[in-house]
C-alpha cells in the first residue's frame, strides 16, 4: 500500500518500463521515456516517449471494502480503506521520422502487454517489494474523445495511446483506536 506518493510512484515505474523497453530501437540517440505534462515544448533530441498523467478518478468497483484492522500484537485499531485509485495516462512520441514514432508506439504497445500486470521488483518507490499489482489495460477512446484531451492541454492532435492503471491503493493518514468489549446487554438484562 502506498503513502501519499502512491501516485508519483506509479508514474516513475511506467517510465522506468518503457525506457528499459526503448533502449533496443538503439540508433545514436536511443529514444527514451520521460514524464512530461506537456505544457511546455518537448525537446525532441533524444527522441522521447512522453508519459502525461492527465485524470485520476477513484475506482467505483473499490468502493466498499471494508474498514482495516491492525492485527494482534499490536494496539487494537481500525481505519478506513484504502482509496482506490485509477490513473489515466496519454503516451504520445516526439522526434525522429514517423517510423521512429511509429516504431516507439510499437514497442509501448508491446511492453505493455507483454507485463499487462506490474508488480514484484518491477515497482518502485512506497510500492517496492510490496504485495501490490498494477493492472495496465489501453484504453479505446474514440476520436472525439482523444481530441478533446488534446483540446484540453491546448495542443494540436497527435497519435497517442491512452493507458489506464488499476488499482493504485492510497492509505488513509489516520486510525482510530478501538476499544475491546468488557461487558454486553441482551434485552436490557446485563450477560453473566
Amino acid at each position: 500500500m502506498g503513502d501519499f506518493g502512491v501516485i508519483a510512484d506509479v508514474s516513475t515505474t511506467i517510465v522506468g518500463s518503457l525506457t528499459r523497453a526503448l533502449l533496443p530501437l538503439g540508433g545514436e540517440q536511443p529514444p527514451i521515456a520521460v514524464l512530461h505534462d506537456l505544457s511546455d515544448p518537448v525537446s525532441t533530441s533524444p527522441p522521447k516517449l512522453t508519459v502525461f498523467l492527465y485524470e485520476i478518478a477513484e475506482d467505483p468497483a473499490s468502493r466498499n471494502r471494508p474498514p482495516v484492522r491492525s492485527l494482534p500484537p499490536d494496539p487494537p485499531t481500525t481505519r478506513k480503506p484504502p482509496m482506490a485509485l485509477l490513473l489515466r495516462y496519454l503516451i504520445t512520441p516526439w522526434g525522429g521520422d514517423q517510423a521512429t514514432q511509429q516504431r516507439m508506439i510499437g514497442r509501448a504497445l508491446q511492453v505493455l502487454y507483454d507485463d499487462a500486470i506490474l508488480d514484484g521488483a518491477e515497482l518502485s518507490g512506497s510500492l517496492a517489494g510490496t504485495a501490490d499489482s498494477l493492472h495496465v489495460t489501453l484504453t479505446s477512446l474514440t476520436l472525439d474523445q482523444k481530441s478533446w484531451v488534446w483540446y484540453a492541454i491546448q495542443k494540436p492532435y497527435r497519435l497517442s495511446l491512452n493507458y489506464e492503471i488499476r488499482v493504485v491503493n492510497l492509505d488513509v493518514a489516520t486510525e482510530l483506536a478501538v476499544r475491546p468489549v468488557l461487558t454486553r446487554v441482551i434485552d436490557g438484562v446485563p450477560a453473566t
